[in-house]
């Protein structure tokens, strides 16, 4: 692998629904809840109250005027996938093995997409240093996740979505498995930490819950930017499953496994307000996005440092996808 690794960004759109990150969390039981069936207003019912169950709330954004509306501003939601399970146990001390910001223009009926590397060299502002952005969450959880995504983005993060690996697992178990195509045949540790549990084969194949997340997790043999890639490419294979008929049946389960291992400061109300773009059929469109940098190295350890003229060409997209101006939010000098 080049020492010169670069993180392109990639301008894909993605019209179809089955394709939409926030399917994952939301649409099917939303969408369902909708129609007005009996099952339906169960499920909406069940939701509502599993959902809010997991609400954590964090300070309001400081380069937010006023609290924003869901259903009327332009908004961002940071999904943090926490490095955590049963036996590790580190709750608010676990580092983020994935991070995703997503930022919802109203008016374009729009999604931009951000994939941050968890090795990102950038500054913490809690600790007054820097780090590897996986460290954050284990600084201080969302909280100061949320604030270096900030710092880093020159943006305001309205809300966040933390999930663990139980979630991740019990989602796909629950869908009785997701259709991957393995890119290579590799082994790596179950959601127990035991090396080598997992022994997968290249190939399209059916993966239950343990084995999608060795998927994801895997960098034996290639890059962030090629796990990146896996990783939307589960996250499809998810949706895709959850769309069908077969899996209505599935969806109490997954909204208790979604609700049992994740925590948002995201009132289920508020989730309510982005049905709209997952229901813009055509006219929704998503663009992700990946930072640029290359390897370096920082006091010993593996680091990836980001290019700092990219990185401001990146700002200045989220800023305009917001509708934000460098007056109309805080300073970020540091």
């Amino acid at each position: 692998m080049s020492n010169q690794r670069l993180y392109r960004v990639t301008k894909r759109e993605r019209k179809r629904k089955r394709k939409k990150l926030l399917t994952w969390f939301l649409v099917p039981l939303l969408l369902l809840a909708i129609t007005g069936t009996a099952y339906g207003a169960y499920l909406y019912s069940k939701a509502a109250s599993t959902l809010d169950n997991s609400y954590e709330a964090i300070d309001p954004s400081s380069r937010r005027g006023t609290q924003v509306d869901p259903d009327v501003d332009n908004t961002s939601i940071l999904f943090i996938g926490v490095d955590d399970s049963e036996k590790r146990d580190y709750k608010e001390s676990a580092r983020s093995d994935a991070l995703i910001l997503a930022t919802f223009n109203k008016k374009e009926k729009s999604i931009k997409l951000v994939s941050i590397p968890r090795d990102s060299y950038v500054y913490v502002p809690k600790k007054d240093r820097y780090t590897k952005i996986t460290h954050a969450h284990a600084y201080g959880g969302p909280q100061v996740t949320v604030d270096t995504v900030e710092h880093l983005l020159d943006i305001p993060v309205d809300y966040y979505v933390r999930m663990n690996f139980y979630a991740f697992i019990d989602v796909v178990d629950a869908l009785g498995g997701i259709e991957v195509d393995v890119p290579y045949e590799f082994k790596e540790q179950d959601s127990h930490d035991l090396a080598e549990a997992i022994h997968l084969k290249a190939g399209l194949q059916n993966l239950d819950g343990e084995e999608a997340l060795a998927l994801a997790r895997t960098r034996k043999k290639d890059s962030d930017l090629f796990r990146g890639q896996r990783q939307q490419e589960i996250l499809q294979a998810i949706i895709k499953k959850a769309a069908t008929v077969k899996a209505v049946t599935k969806y109490p389960d997954i909204i208790e496994a979604v609700g049992d291992n994740m925590k948002t400061n995201l009132t289920f109300s508020e989730m309510k307000a982005f049905i709209e773009y997952a229901t813009s059929g055509d006219s929704l469109t998503i663009e992700n996005l990946q930072l640029e940098g290359m390897d370096g190295r920082e006091n010993g350890a593996y680091v990836f440092k980001l290019d700092e003229d990219k990185l401001k060409q990146l700002q200045e997209v989220l800023k305009q996808q917001l509708e934000l101006t460098s007056t109309s939010i805080g300073d970020s000098s540091q």
